[in-house]
Protein backbone atom coordinates (compact mmCIF):
# COMPACT_ATOMS: atom_id res chain seq x y z
CA UNK A 1 0.00 0.00 0.00
CA UNK A 2 1.26 3.58 -1.23
CA UNK A 3 1.29 6.48 1.30
CA UNK A 4 -1.59 7.39 1.98
CA UNK A 5 0.16 11.31 1.68
CA UNK A 6 1.02 10.79 -1.88
CA UNK A 7 -2.22 9.59 -3.07
CA UNK A 8 -4.40 12.64 -1.52
CA UNK A 9 -1.41 14.65 -3.00
CA UNK A 10 -2.27 13.10 -6.58
CA UNK A 11 -6.31 13.19 -5.68
CA UNK A 12 -5.91 16.75 -5.22
CA UNK A 13 -3.71 17.71 -8.90
CA UNK A 14 -6.68 15.87 -10.32
CA UNK A 15 -9.22 18.09 -8.90
CA UNK A 16 -6.91 21.14 -9.70
CA UNK A 17 -6.68 20.09 -13.03
CA UNK A 18 -10.12 19.88 -13.59
CA UNK A 19 -10.86 22.98 -12.22
CA UNK A 20 -8.49 25.14 -14.16
CA UNK A 21 -8.72 23.09 -17.54
CA UNK A 22 -10.74 25.85 -19.32
CA UNK A 23 -9.26 28.38 -18.34
CA UNK A 24 -5.45 26.79 -19.01
CA UNK A 25 -6.73 25.61 -22.82
CA UNK A 26 -7.96 29.44 -23.13
CA UNK A 27 -4.79 30.71 -22.61
CA UNK A 28 -2.75 27.99 -24.58
CA UNK A 29 -4.80 28.71 -27.44
CA UNK A 30 -3.64 32.71 -27.06
CA UNK A 31 -0.35 31.87 -26.93
CA UNK A 32 0.39 29.35 -29.76
CA UNK A 33 -1.58 31.56 -31.98
CA UNK A 34 0.63 33.28 -34.55
CA UNK A 35 -1.83 35.85 -35.73
CA UNK A 36 -2.60 37.35 -32.45
CA UNK A 37 0.02 40.43 -31.50
CA UNK A 38 2.86 39.55 -29.57
CA UNK A 39 2.60 41.89 -26.44
CA UNK A 40 -0.97 40.51 -26.05
CA UNK A 41 0.66 36.34 -26.12
CA UNK A 42 3.30 37.19 -23.99
CA UNK A 43 0.32 38.47 -21.21
CA UNK A 44 -1.41 35.03 -21.89
CA UNK A 45 2.02 33.42 -21.22
CA UNK A 46 2.51 35.33 -17.68
CA UNK A 47 -1.51 34.36 -16.63
CA UNK A 48 -0.24 31.11 -17.79
CA UNK A 49 2.69 30.93 -15.37
CA UNK A 50 0.61 32.57 -12.48
CA UNK A 51 -1.81 29.00 -12.43
CA UNK A 52 -0.74 26.99 -9.71
CA UNK A 53 2.00 24.12 -11.31
CA UNK A 54 -0.19 20.99 -9.48
CA UNK A 55 -3.21 21.98 -11.87
CA UNK A 56 -0.88 21.10 -14.92
CA UNK A 57 -2.18 17.56 -16.57
CA UNK A 58 1.05 16.01 -16.87
CA UNK A 59 1.34 16.58 -13.36
CA UNK A 60 -1.04 13.58 -12.51
CA UNK A 61 0.68 10.25 -11.64
CA UNK A 62 -1.39 7.23 -12.84
CA UNK A 63 -2.02 5.14 -9.56
CA UNK A 64 -3.55 1.84 -9.16
CA UNK A 65 -6.82 2.52 -7.43
CA UNK A 66 -6.46 -0.96 -4.90
CA UNK A 67 -3.60 0.11 -3.74
CA UNK A 68 -1.90 3.19 -4.78
CA UNK A 69 0.89 1.92 -6.18
CA UNK A 70 2.14 3.93 -9.19
CA UNK A 71 4.72 1.74 -10.67
CA UNK A 72 3.53 -1.54 -12.80
CA UNK A 73 0.32 0.63 -13.86
CA UNK A 74 -1.87 -0.74 -16.45
CA UNK A 75 -4.09 1.82 -17.87
CA UNK A 76 -6.87 0.10 -19.22
CA UNK A 77 -7.43 -2.12 -15.79
CA UNK A 78 -5.87 1.31 -13.92
CA UNK A 79 -4.45 -0.92 -11.22
CA UNK A 80 -0.90 -2.45 -10.36
CA UNK A 81 0.07 -5.60 -11.81
CA UNK A 82 0.84 -6.99 -8.32
CA UNK A 83 -3.09 -6.07 -7.93
CA UNK A 84 -4.11 -7.89 -10.85
CA UNK A 85 -2.26 -11.14 -10.14
CA UNK A 86 -4.29 -10.96 -6.32
CA UNK A 87 -7.59 -10.75 -8.02
CA UNK A 88 -6.76 -13.56 -11.08
CA UNK A 89 -5.60 -15.74 -8.24
CA UNK A 90 -8.86 -15.27 -6.35
CA UNK A 91 -10.92 -15.67 -9.10
CA UNK A 92 -12.20 -12.58 -9.01
CA UNK A 93 -12.01 -11.78 -12.66
CA UNK A 94 -13.01 -13.74 -14.89
CA UNK A 95 -11.38 -15.82 -17.98
CA UNK A 96 -7.87 -14.79 -16.22
CA UNK A 97 -6.16 -17.82 -14.61
CA UNK A 98 -2.95 -17.22 -12.78
CA UNK A 99 -0.02 -19.59 -14.86
CA UNK A 100 1.88 -22.53 -13.84
CA UNK A 101 4.11 -24.80 -15.36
Amino acid sequence: MAKTSAIHRNLKRVRMSKKFANKRKKLKAIVMDKKINLNERFAASLKLAKLPKNSSKNRIRNRCEITGRPHGYYRKLKMSRIALRKLASMGKIPGMTKSSW
